[in-house]
């Protein structure tokens, strides 16, 4: 009867501790590092596309392609990025800050990748039967893409006690689309440190 009063006392306890308990919310900027655990996050995604992209834009492909083109920016498109690391990541945000990057510079010119491509022809062949003749779209007048960006994220942890370290390693290639030559391999690591502390009841 003891042992049974002690453990409501006991429930009781952590259900008054839980109510207790409040979450305090504080808006912050979208570009603002804020990690908040260990993982692979929006600020890493961020930094990692922006750094690698500056790297691609200042190696000899681009200024090589404006050459023999007459100064035309090149047209590129972004290929499979897969997730090899241990945990998920949602790698279309990472795709889609590559493309920021990359469009923003003013450098280069895009295309629609292919789900994309996919979604714009079915809209182009219903314009064909259901669209004026002045305003409907036609097959045949894409832009091809120049140039394929391709790559993928790996991940490795080491533990000891309560300490671990996270190993990501980010590998990017250009490749030229006419020639299927890879004219820029661009690679991003980061290493975070994480202590967690042993809670004793």
């Amino acid at each position: 009867m003891l042992k049974k009063g002690i453990f409501l006392f006991a429930a009781c306890i952590v259900v008054i501790i839980a109510g207790c308990q409040t979450i305090a919310t504080k808006r912050v900027e979208t570009d603002s590092v804020t990690d908040v655990g260990d993982k692979w996050n929006d600020t890493d995604s961020r930094l990692v596309a922006e750094e690698m992209i500056q790297d691609a834009l200042e190696r000899p492909w681009l200024k090589q392609f404006k050459q023999s083109n007459k100064q035309k920016n090149p047209t590129v498109i972004i290929g499979s990025v897969k997730n090899r690391s241990h945990e998920h990541i949602n790698v279309q945000t990472f795709v889609r800050d590559l493309e920021r990057a990359l469009l923003n510079s003013g450098e280069v010119e895009f295309v629609a990748g292919k789900s994309e491509r996919d979604e714009i022809r079915d809209e182009r062949f219903d314009q064909a039967s259901n669209s004026s003749e002045d305003t409907a779209k036609f097959d045949g007048e894409e832009v091809g893409a120049d140039f394929m960006l391709k790559g993928e994220l790996n991940s490795i942890v080491n533990r000891d006690g309560g300490k671990a370290v996270k190993f990501y390693q980010i590998n990017l290639t250009l490749i030229d689309i006419s020639k299927n030559k890879k004219v820029w391999i661009g690679e991003k690591k980061i290493k975070k440190l994480i202590s967690q502390s042993r809670i004793r009841f």
